[in-house]
C-alpha cells in the first residue's frame, strides 16, 4: 500500500540530474523492487498526479520552477547473469558500469556505454548509443510496468527501436528492467577502454551537462554544424556551447533552465540561417505542468 507520507516533499532537482539545472519536485520516491513501482503507478493515476521517472538525470532539463508532480527515482538495480552470453539488469542500474563489467569479462555489445552517465532504463528508452553500437541492438527483452501496474515481459521483436527512439517513448509506464545477449569477443575490454579515452579527450567530460543535446542530422554530425557556425563557447546566462565538444552545453555554475533553452534556440536558428540545417534536440526538457505520456531518463 502506497501512502502520502512515503513521498518525500519539495526535493531541489539540482541534485537529481547531470544538469544540475531545475526547482523542486512537488513529490519525490524512490522505487528499490518491481513490486513497488507495480503498486506506485496506480496510485498516481488514482489521484491524478503526474509522473516522470527518473533514472541518472543525465538527459533531463527540469524547468526552473520544478515539477508539479511526482519525479519518481528508479533505483531497480540487480544484475543475474542467466546464461552464459546473456544478463538480466534492473533498470536503475548504472548503464556505464553495465558495459565496463560486460567489456572487462571479453563480452563485447556495450562497450559504447562506458562513460555515458545514465541508467539502463534510461537507455532503453533513448535506445542510447555511441561510437557505432546501439542500446537496442543487443537486447532480448525489456520488463515494463503499466500505469495500472501490470507486468510485461516484452519481447524485442514487439519493439521498435531507431536512431536515439524506442517506442517506450508512446507508451506511459516504467521500464524496470531488461535482457543483453552479447557476443564473445577477446577485444572488447581494449575498444571500451579506447572509448572512454576518447571521450575525456574530446568531451566535457566533467562538466555539468546533459550530453549531447542534438541528434546528429544523418549522416551530418551536430556537433560540426554549431562549430562551423561559430558557436563554441557561446554564452547565455551561466550555460555555454562546450569548447570542447560543440554539441554539448555545459552549466558553467549557475544557469537556469532558461539559459539552456534560450541557447539551444540560438544554436537551432543560427545553424538552420548559416547550413539550411534543422536541429532536433536531443536533451529532454521537463516542463513544469507536464503533458503526455511520462518519462524515463
Amino acid at each position: 500500500m502506497i501512502q502520502f507520507e512515503q513521498f518525500e516533499q519539495q526535493r531541489s532537482l539540482k541534485e537529481l540530474t547531470t544538469f544540475g539545472i531545475g526547482g523542486p519536485a512537488h513529490y519525490f520516491i524512490e522505487v528499490h523492487d518491481i513490486p513497488t513501482m507495480q503498486l506506485l503507478l496506480p496510485f498516481c493515476h488514482q489521484h491524478q498526479l503526474p509522473y516522470f521517472i527518473l533514472g541518472k538525470g543525465s538527459n533531463s532539463l527540469f524547468d526552473d520552477r520544478g515539477f508539479a508532480g511526482v519525479v519518481i527515482a528508479n533505483r531497480i538495480s540487480f544484475l543475474h547473469k542467466l546464461a552464459e552470453d546473456t544478463w538480466h539488469v534492473g533498470a536503475g542500474y548504472s548503464f556505464s558500469l553495465l558495459g565496463s563489467q560486460t567489456a572487462r569479462q571479453g563480452w563485447a555489445g556495450l562497450e559504447f556505454a562506458s562513460g555515458i552517465p545514465g541508467s539502463v532504463g534510461g537507455a532503453v528508452y533513448m535506445n542510447a548509443g555511441a561510437n557505432g553500437g546501439e542500446t537496442g541492438h543487443s537486447l532480448v527483452s525489456v520488463d515494463f510496468v503499466t500505469p495500472d501496474g501490470e507486468f510485461h515481459c516484452l519481447p524485442k521483436e514487439q519493439l521498435t527501436f531507431s536512431y536515439r527512439f524506442s517506442s517506450f517513448q508512446n507508451s506511459p509506464g516504467a521500464i524496470v528492467g531488461a535482457t543483453f545477449r552479447l557476443e564473445k569477443m577477446p577485444e572488447a575490454r581494449q575498444k571500451q577502454l579506447d572509448i572512454i579515452d576518447y571521450r575525456k579527450k574530446t568531451q566535457p567530460y566533467n562538466a555539468k551537462s546533459a550530453g549531447c543535446v542534438f541528434r546528429n542530422p544523418t549522416p551530418l554530425s551536430a556537433g560540426a554544424l554549431i562549430d562551423q557556425s561559430g558557436l563554441k563557447g557561446k554564452m547565455i546566462g551561466g550555460a555555454q556551447v562546450s569548447p570542447l565538444h560543440a554539441n554539448f552545453v555545459v552549466n558553467t555554475g549557475d544557469a537556469s533552465a532558461q539559459d539552456v533553452l534560450q541557447l539551444l534556440e540560438l544554436i537551432k536558428q543560427e545553424v538552420k540561417a548559416q547550413a539550411g540545417v534543422e536541429l532536433e534536440a536531443e536533451v529532454r526538457y521537463v516542463p513544469y505542468q507536464p503533458a503526455g505520456a511520462p518519462c524515463e531518463a
